[in-house]
């Protein structure tokens, strides 16, 4: 007897897949290494609030350390912080990706992205994100430093 609601709440795995199995690894070295990385890293409302304050984000580290400098203006409204707090998270992922060699992105059986350094280690760069949005700590340059030191 199946019960459709259970369904959506908890997904059946597939036979094929084993309990426990890695789920599949975006960028650096993976199989996909644009699709995943390019969505992510949109980042729309983050990107836009920045241009506003004329920031233009290259994804770069410098950018993050400019990030950390705009004012909080977003902090006013909890739905937009939230909102740019995701944005804000996505956006560290993807200068991590994009400059720690053999990191890359992975979706957790939930969906939940996070990042997979070389060494292994999943970063929940979302987390981060939300809490540099919504209390401005810690702020993203010194995450990615955190991270890179490792």
């Amino acid at each position: 007897m199946g019960f459709a609601f259970l369904d959506r709440w908890r997904p059946r795995r597939d036979a094929a897949t084993p309990l426990g199995a890695t789920p599949p690894r975006y960028g650096a070295g993976a199989d996909d290494p644009g699709s995943l990385g390019e969505m992510l890293s949109e980042c729309g409302l983050l990107r836009e609030r920045a241009l506003d304050a004329g920031l233009a984000l290259d994804d770069t580290v410098a950018s993050l350390a400019a990030l950390d400098q705009l004012p909080p203006t977003w902090r006013d409204d909890p739905e937009t912080a939230e909102w740019l707090g995701n944005d804000a998270g996505l956006y560290l992922g993807t200068v991590i990706v994009r400059e720690l060699h053999g990191s890359g992105w992975m979706l957790l059986p939930d969906g939940h992205p996070v990042v997979v350094l070389a060494s292994g280690r999943e970063v929940d760069v979302v987390a981060m994100g939300l809490s540099w949005a919504r209390d401005g700590s810690p702020e993203l340059s010194a995450a990615y430093a955190a991270i890179d030191a490792g």
